[in-house]
């Protein structure tokens, strides 16, 4: 009676393990990295079956890469995610899965992303890969502590992605792409630390594990809703450059993007700011049905001023 216990008992808790596991990789981040497709969907060209496996293949690379990542970084903030309100829900600092698990679970999803990128990609895409976890590393061991320099660490990684993905296809990465990817991610970061504001401080009114205090809410408004203004300026100013001749035979009907973006960049801070946003924003936006609605919108314009006769 016992050992069936016993036996009943290991085999309802190996779920829960599975579950804990493909939770700390944190699957849907995996979204995040359709960035690297981006270069190929803006090819002067359009678009080649190699360049699309290509940057399917580099997707799944950075996306194990990334997982290595947060496995990592979950390790290095067990202590912090235990005081947290929401974070403590957390594999790790839940107790969910045990620690020991993180070291092995780091080296497969490495071992997997780097075989992918020498196997099947170019070098130049696996110097990215290498300097992305690089940065990811530093980011968790010391950079997210440090005063603007976290969200902007947190924006270049996003815009790599966009450039990793001209490097695995072989796409040019124009400077208006980079300008936008860097502005409109910025002002993400920057809602996400004010979400981590409202929610964490600590008993001195500052931020724990971050270099932000309660008087700092200000500011990161300002400054985030100021980046997000500055990607859709970046984007209007591309609309009337020579450069948007080169894609799109009638570029000037990306007009009707710009209050699409507007009011998206808008909206996700009147929510961040009346407290109505708890998560991460680019997560919020994978579940939110306003923001799929704008992303249609973009995509429908988009296709248009470039196909239209």
């Amino acid at each position: 009676m016992i050992r069936a216990e016993q036996k009943v008992h290991v085999t309802s808790a190996r779920p829960s393990r599975l579950k804990a596991a493909l939770k700390v990789i944190r699957l849907h981040q995996w979204s995040k990295n359709a960035l690297v497709v981006v270069p190929v969907l803006l090819a002067p060209r359009g678009l080649s079956s190699i360049q699309v496996a290509h940057a399917a293949l580099a997707a799944l690379a950075l996306s194990l890469c990334a997982s290595a990542g947060y496995v990592f970084n979950d390790l290095m903030d067990v202590a912090a995610d235990r005081a947290h309100p929401t974070k403590n829900r957390r594999p790790f600092a839940s107790g969910a899965l045990p620690t020991a698990y993180g070291p092995p679970l780091i080296l497969g999803l490495l071992g997997l992303s780097v075989a992918i990128s020498l196997y099947a990609l170019p070098m130049s895409f696996f110097a990215m890969l290498v300097l992305y976890f690089a940065i990811t590393l530093s980011y968790s061991f010391y950079l997210k502590s440090l005063l603007l320099v976290d969200v902007i660490v947190l924006a270049w990684l996003y815009t790599q992605r966009v450039l990793a993905g001209g490097f695995a296809t072989g796409v040019s990465i124009s400077a208006w792409l980079l300008a936008f990817s860097m502005f409109i991610f910025l002002s993400l970061a920057f809602a996400k630390r004010h979400i981590e504001l409202r929610h964490a401080l600590d008993e001195k009114g500052k931020l724990r594990s971050r270099g932000y205090y309660a008087q700092d809410l200000t500011m990161v408004i300002s400054m985030g809703t100021t980046a997000g203004y500055l990607a859709v300026l970046v984007f209007c100013l591309y609309i009337e450059s020579s450069a948007g001749n080169v894609i799109y035979s009638q570029p000037r009907l990306l007009w009707l993007i710009c209050p699409v973006l507007l009011y998206w960049i808008s909206r996700v801070w009147f929510l961040t700011h009346r407290g109505e946003m708890n998560d991460d924003p680019v997560k919020f936006a994978l579940t939110d049905r306003r923001s799929w609605l704008c992303a249609l919108a973009v995509g429908v314009v988009a296709v248009a001023a470039r196909f239209w006769p």
